[in-house]
């Protein structure tokens, strides 16, 4: 199937892309104020532990209440970033049948719905994100080893250790009673926390590397070579 050149309607949703990483930059702020929250809390459950009476009343409430905050600032930056995110992925997916209809394998309502189906959702996005990736190449029949997928297996990879941990962790946290288990909880927060920074970070270069690869793809002077068969 020999190559036609890029629609002039298509429009990469650089704008977009722009606020993504900008929420993004906001999740991983929430982050450090949480693993600054759960240090502090764990830091007062060893003094705690040491001298029941070292710590006031006073102090434990507002340490809990920095809990509970860093908690709704993370909760208000995962559902804003949540949105405009899968906007942003839906019009990148848009952009991949103009680029090369041929090539993806999930139709692109996929790219908002394949986030909503539990355990499906594992796996669906990240098919959807390898179909926009192909797509985007400056040779989307190039195979694998042109513009690899590498950092798309690394963002995957650690989005979802870090649902993972982060469901175990907050249920730890939620059921820990006595000062060492809120301690040790509190402790296994900051370790979600730093594996959701990766993540987010991970998930900005992301963003970057497809607009980026999608506006060099608009810009091209002539479309690229037609794919070679044998």
């Amino acid at each position: 199937m020999p190559y036609a050149p890029v629609p002039l309607a298509v429009k990469v949703p650089v704008g977009l892309s722009y606020a993504v990483m900008a929420l993004l930059g906001a999740v991983i702020a929430a982050d450090l104020f949480s693993i600054g929250a759960a240090v502090n809390v764990s830091s007062l459950m060893t003094d705690v532990e040491q001298s029941p009476f070292s710590v006031s009343a006073d102090t434990l409430d507002r340490a809990d209440d920095l809990m509970a905050l860093a908690g709704v600032l993370q909760l208000l930056g995962y559902l804003a970033t949540a949105v405009v995110f899968i906007i942003w992925f839906f019009k990148s997916r848009t952009n991949a049948d103009a680029f090369a209809p041929d090539l993806p394998r999930m139709q692109r309502g996929w790219a908002i719905g394949g986030w909503f189906i539990p355990f499906a959702n594992f796996v669906i996005p990240r098919k959807v994100a390898g179909d926009i990736w192909a797509a985007s190449r400056r040779n989307p029949y190039g195979g694998h080893k042109e513009q690899p997928e590498r950092l798309l297996n690394f963002w995957w990879a650690f989005w979802i250790i870090s649902v993972i941990v982060a469901r175990v962790s907050v249920m730890r946290y939620d059921k820990a009673e006595s000062p060492e288990e809120v301690g040790s909880a509190a402790f296994g927060l900051v370790f979600s926390d730093l594996v959701d920074i990766v993540a987010a970070v991970l998930a900005i270069l992301v963003v970057r590397a497809i607009t980026r690869m999608q506006s060099e793809k608009v810009s091209l002077p002539h479309p690229p070579p037609a794919p070679a068969f044998h």
